[in-house]
């Protein structure tokens, strides 16, 4: 009678197998070549604010950082910016309250703030890639987005036919790109067809698709001054609570011929961005607004934060969130910063 012999098992001795992903962050160059998400300065469009008169740069409070230009050094700081690899430049107009009225007529004037400045840009430097904002709270006394009735009600299509003018009249001063933010219904298709009709095939169109009623514009109000004189904007733009309704926006606007949709605000709605980007074959952009800018901006002067690391991470939070493009007030400073890394 034999017993048998445990040394002689064919069993192999099991192991538990340790997972390292540790490996791959060793080294400066390891963590390069996995990196899956990259920013880059070619992400970038800066957003910049004009106003009339010469030789003046005004610092804007509430955005440390920023300026209001007139047009004559407006042009020396998109050369300075072209220089560093921006390739793109969006254009929000500071008006005097004597060119205000309730019909934003001064909108589509052909010599007024914004066509001027845009003849003047493509003319000096005529590589970098200009987009005009379409909306009348700049224009309007009182501070909405479209046409008030005499019961201070938003009206949608007559605001529309006057943003049609709007876009028209930049398209015919050479802008590259127009970007509705107002939030009106029906909008894009109506720029589109009239932009068409006027020959202006190649003027796209970047839509503020899913703009939303948000408490980080309070800093980009002041710029312009063009907070509004009464009530708020929640019955044009979206509220922040709800998801299905931007991709339902963002469907139309498509459907109306925009060639980029837009998320804005973006850090607080990089889950907005993920799932547009989830949802659409087009280019999406997201607009790090004068808030988020701000917060940044207040808490490295506090010393409580490496404001170079902070910008960085959350820039790149927006692309790895599926933004293509970011119109962010840090583009100069991103600029620099990636030009030296």
């Amino acid at each position: 009678m034999s017993s048998e012999n445990p040394s002689s098992n064919n069993t192999a001795p099991t192991t538990t197998l340790i997972h390292r992903p540790r490996r791959l962050r060793r080294t400066a160059t390891l963590r390069r070549m996995v990196q899956e998400t990259t920013l880059s300065v070619d992400d970038l469009i800066y957003p910049m604010f004009v106003m009339e008169g010469e030789g003046q740069k005004m610092e804007i409070t509430s955005m440390p950082g920023c300026y209001r230009y007139t047009l004559d050094l407006l042009l020396q700081e998109i050369a300075e910016v072209s220089r560093l690899g921006v390739g793109a430049v969006a254009l929000f107009p500071v008006i005097s309250e004597i060119k205000k009225d309730d019909m934003g007529s001064e909108s589509y004037n052909s010599e007024g703030l914004v066509q001027q400045t845009v003849k003047a840009i493509k003319q000096a430097i005529p590589n970098i890639l200009v987009i005009t904002d379409v909306a009348l709270d700049p224009f309007t006394t009182h501070g909405h987005d479209g046409i008030v009735d005499e019961n201070g009600v938003i009206l949608n299509d007559p605001t529309v036919e006057v943003l049609v003018k709007m876009a028209v009249s930049q398209a015919a001063a050479g802008v590259d790109m127009v970007a509705p933010s107002d939030m009106m219904d029906g909008r894009v298709g109506a720029i589109r067809k009239a932009l068409d009709a006027e020959g202006y095939i190649d003027v796209r169109i970047l839509a503020y698709s899913a703009k939303y009623a948000s408490a980080y514009y309070g800093p980009f109000r002041d710029a312009l001054d063009s907070a509004p004189k009464f009530g708020d904007k929640k019955t044009y733009q979206m509220d922040p609570a709800n998801t299905r309704e931007a991709i339902k926006e963002v469907a139309l606007d498509i459907a109306e011929g925009a060639d980029i949709v837009m998320v804005k605000p973006a850090v607080a709605y990089l889950d907005i961005i993920c799932q547009v980007k989830n949802n659409t074959q087009l280019p999406v952009a997201a607009y790090n607004v004068s808030g988020e800018y701000a917060m940044i901006k207040a808490a490295a002067q506090m010393g409580w934060i490496d404001e170079k690391k902070v910008i960085l991470e959350t820039l790149t939070s927006m692309k790895r969130a599926g933004a293509d493009l970011i119109l962010t007030y840090f583009a100069k400073e991103v600029a620099l910063i990636l030009a030296n890394s």
